[in-house]
């Protein structure tokens, strides 16, 4: 999985009033747990863009006072009105360690009910995935090369592999309905 570099500088005072002056300072406060203590510590906001504004899933690598840690966004707060991000929560990986995890879903190869006229309708764009770090998967890859007009994909149909995703199985990921065109077509074809 990718994983993107920041830093971060240790806070001394936690509370209302030092943590209004770090965002002042285009900081961010950030907490880092999952280990052996809460680690409080500030991040430069403009940092944190390219892990937070993106779709994919990424493991950090926050560097504080020498001392590197791997780990995943758990939580985020913005504020209401304005969007600026408030805090960030940080969870601490470990190799031994199980997490779980939004991954996205890739959809890979092409539809022969699209290509007929259906309309391909894509309702879960992430999934819960648990796993070891090392087995965490960057994409879920679903092939919709089968797919026909009326079938869809299930999160049951997915292959095995090193993770377990935690979506009810009999959710839908993927499906192809008749378009209107299509409907049209048929209702036509059953007239004459």
């Amino acid at each position: 999985m990718k994983t993107i570099a920041i830093s971060g500088s240790p806070r001394e005072n936690v509370g209302k009033r030092d943590a209004k002056e770090l965002r002042y300072e285009g900081k961010v406060p950030a907490v880092l747990y999952g280990g052996q203590e809460q680690i409080h510590f500030a991040v430069v906001t403009t940092d944190l863009k390219e892990a937070i504004y993106t779709p994919e899933a990424n493991f950090l690598e926050i560097e504080i006072n020498g001392a590197k840690s791997k780990a995943i966004i758990k939580e985020l707060q913005f504020h209401p009105l304005t969007d600026l991000l408030l805090h960030v929560d940080f969870l601490q990986l470990f190799d031994d360690k199980e997490i779980l995890m939004e991954i996205p879903v890739k959809l890979t190869g092409t539809s022969p009910g699209v290509k007929m006229g259906g309309k391909l309708v894509q309702k879960l764009r992430k999934l819960r995935v648990k796993a070891l770090p090392a087995n965490m998967p960057q994409v879920v890859e679903v092939s919709i090369a089968k797919l026909e007009v009326g079938n869809l994909f299930r999160v049951r149909d997915i292959a095995k592999g090193d993770y377990v995703i935690t979506n009810t199985p009999e959710d839908t990921i993927v499906s192809v309905g008749m378009s209107r065109a299509l409907k049209q077509a048929e209702q036509q074809a059953g007239k004459k």
